[in-house]
């Protein structure tokens, strides 16, 4: 395992009478690049004119965190726009969408990071929605610390949920858009029940779920599976109950400050093509912060199938989308200026502006 590094750290100043002033560190933010873990296959490799190394993420309460980064190798990480990559459900930083979207990203000048989170392989339907702000939290802090100065959310399925509560409750200025794709609308809304004897297991998951959470064991699964999969009563309850969960994209969406494009395989089987309408409707309601927002709908010849969910027909379209989409945005950052003023009301302005999607 590589050097142990800090990308942020809370510090508690102590001072009593008669000691010399002193810093401790209450919290912290770490990162290592490390080897190729073993699960990784073979076929995650970098392109052409692209670097690849792994990368281990301790995020600020203590949780180990797997990711890869993405340069292209011309570059520096200040002229790189950084791609932060939020898996979906039982997802990681390798499987797709996310993996192949890495790869086609930097074949294109863009450099990501993609991450698992806390919910990633065996661990699915065990966390709790709340602490994986604290993933994406540990990604972009780390992002910061390797010095990248342009940061762009992508999340897909249940990642996309956590990027929206991320960028709605954090308006960093290095933050500049978000992605959304496979995107649900409502997750509790999804997960009611459909007949009456599925309504009868959702009341009892939710009753032990609210045992478990009076009994302080929130994270142990219920006695009840969720759809044929365990699920722990903290996942049940901040996610798929609708008298709990914070899943709720049309609330989160319309509190982003920031541009949004969604992308939908038109073979997805899980989002439900009327899911996207939804957001696009709170998204560009009265009163939201949203500046503008796009939808694409990427055609898939094979019509409805398991894979559309997962790109697995249009991962480079959807590289495509996504890097066009940022192009697009025809976003500038004032550098420098000087104003001078000449008398009589009249001044010189010049400045030097960067394009803030330049990948």
């Amino acid at each position: 395992m590589g050097k142990l590094l800090a990308a942020v750290a809370c510090a508690v100043i102590a001072a009593f009478p008669g000691t010399p002033v002193r810093a401790e560190t209450a919290v912290s933010i770490d990162y290592s690049f490390v080897d190729r873990p073993a699960q990784v296959p073979a076929t995650f490799a970098a392109p052409a004119g692209a670097n690849l190394r792994f990368i281990t993420l301790k995020a600020i309460d203590g949780e180990e965190i797997g990711g890869a980064l993405w340069q292209p190798a011309s570059k520096t990480a200040a002229g790189t726009t950084l791609v932060i990559g939020v898996p979906g459900s039982g997802g990681n930083f390798f499987r797709a969408p996310i993996g192949p979207l890495s790869s086609a990203l930097s074949a294109k000048g863009f450099g990501m990071l993609p991450t698992n989170a806390r919910q990633h392989d065996e661990r699915v339907n065990t966390d709790n929605f709340l602490d994986l702000r604290r993933d994406t939290e540990a990604a972009i802090y780390t992002a910061r610390a390797l010095g990248y100065r342009k940061l762009v959310l992508f999340g897909h399925s249940l990642g996309n949920i956590q990027v929206q509560y991320y960028a709605a409750n954090n308006w960093d200025p290095d933050i500049k858009a978000v992605v959304l794709a496979g995107m649900f609308a409502n997750l509790p809304l999804k997960a009611r029940p459909d007949t009456a004897a599925e309504e009868d297991a959702f009341r009892l998951q939710s009753d032990a779920a609210l045992r478990a959470l009076r009994d302080d064991k929130e994270d142990q699964l219920l006695p009840l599976p969720m759809r044929g999969q365990p699920v722990a009563a903290q996942h049940f309850l901040t996610y798929r109950s609708e008298a709990s969960s914070t899943a709720d994209g049309t609330y989160w969406i319309k509190r982003i400050p920031r541009p949004i494009l969604m992308v939908r395989d038109a073979g997805d089987t899980v989002i439900q093509p009327f899911e996207p309408d939804m957001l696009l409707s709170a998204a560009t309601s009265a009163g939201s912060l949203v500046p503008n927002i796009k939808y694409v709908l990427l055609p898939n010849a094979k019509g409805p199938n398991p894979g559309g969910h997962f790109f697995s027909d249009t991962a480079q379209a959807l590289a495509d989308a996504t890097a066009a989409w940022l192009g697009e945005q025809g976003l500038y950052l004032c550098k420098t200026y000087n104003l001078q003023a000449h008398g009589g009301g009249v001044y010189t302005l010049s400045a030097t502006f960067e394009q803030a999607f330049q990948p």
